[in-house]
């Protein structure tokens, strides 16, 4: 089906993002539709087999397949309520070999603790149900297995000092969550830097943002960005050297591993 639908895209000389611009589907979620890691939902088969001006045979051919293949297997069924690009994003991070993540503001996601996770939801969401909090903590649990399967995913974690000394939850959730950077960054999968506040205005400061590599070598590198307009995914090669280059400029500013834990362990001692 993945072959097909990229083969239909190809002849009607349509490329990812018309494609999005005129049936609004998600662009991450059309790339992983593509890559054979997503089931399309009979809406959105619909929708790119009208486009693309499929036959009526391949039409009958794409939805006999829609309707006998398997979803994304790990996925819990509640995930389905979740909004659909974090679902995309969970997606790659379950797929990725490495994930460079810079966050100025929050602890990373892989690397929260349930308490900060839910202090974090309730605090950005204030119009969120219970139901909807809940959900999203247990996605983001959920997610970090990740770092601790077989052949786990390598993680580079920078944070501003910000992201740590913020009081979110509380003190006892603040030292909670240092306390569990500190132990995760004994991991030799996981690194973690700290870019402290004496360090002055740096590159980071723009915004936060996340870059994915891959085992298959076919798969390209991809930078996501979250921001209040929506999210992104970015896999030109010009915008994934921009990221990665501003990720070593990060990595350069900030704290080596061991005196990141040692500021870690003064918040634990000051909060």
């Amino acid at each position: 089906m993945a072959a097909e639908l990229r083969r239909l895209r190809a002849a009607a000389n349509l490329t990812r993002e018309e494609v999005t611009a005129r049936t609004g589907i998600n662009n991450a979620t059309l790339y992983r539709i593509e890559k054979a890691r997503a089931r399309p939902q009979k809406r959105t088969l619909q929708a790119l087999m009208e486009l693309y001006g499929a036959t009526e045979a391949q039409r009958t051919d794409l939805l006999a397949m829609q309707s006998g293949s398997q979803g994304q297997g790990w996925l819990r069924p509640y995930h389905s309520e979740l909004p659909e690009e974090y679902t995309a994003y969970i997606g790659f991070e379950s797929e990725a070999r490495t994930v460079r993540n810079y966050e100025s503001l929050f602890v990373p996601g892989l690397a929260q603790t349930e308490r900060y996770a839910r202090a974090v939801i309730r605090g950005v969401l204030p119009t969120a149900s219970q139901k909807e909090v809940d959900q999203r903590v247990q996605a983001r649990i959920e997610r970090q297995a990740v770092l601790t399967k077989p052949n786990p995913l390598q993680l580079w974690a920078i944070m501003d000092e910000a992201a740590v000394r913020r009081m979110v939850g509380g003190p006892a959730v603040m030292r909670e969550q240092a306390q569990h950077l500190i132990r995760l960054a004994e991991e030799p999968n996981v690194t973690l830097q700290l870019i402290p506040f004496g360090t002055g205005a740096h590159t980071g400061m723009t915004g936060s943002f996340v870059h994915m590599d891959f085992p298959d070598a076919q798969d390209p590198e991809l930078v996501y960005v979250d921001t209040p307009a929506g999210d992104l995914f970015l896999e030109s090669e010009a915008e994934i050297r921009r990221y990665k280059s501003m990720f070593e400029h990060l990595q350069a500013v900030a704290l080596g591993p061991d005196d990141s834990a040692h500021l870690l362990d003064s918040v634990c001692r000051t909060e």
